[in-house]
């Protein structure tokens, strides 16, 4: 019971890093793109907002999957 719950625990921390790794990346590359794409006014934050979170998904979702490969060796 012990193990499982270490598993779990590891599988959420490896999400949580991969997210907030994710999305320090995401906003820096959506900001660059941004502006270099000369995104007009407020729709920036849109554009930055969605670069954001779709990176902090991503790396989340695969940090969480090699937790949990690794949880299962």
């Amino acid at each position: 019971m012990a193990r499982e719950n270490s598993c779990l625990s590891r599988i959420a921390a490896g999400t949580a890093i991969g997210g907030a790794l994710g999305g320090a990346v995401g906003a820096v590359h959506g900001t660059y793109q941004a502006i270099r794409l000369g995104v007009p006014g407020l729709l920036k934050i849109r554009y930055i907002g969605q670069t954001t979170m779709g990176s902090a998904a991503i790396f989340g979702l695969f940090l969480g999957a090699g937790s949990l490969i690794h949880c299962g060796k």
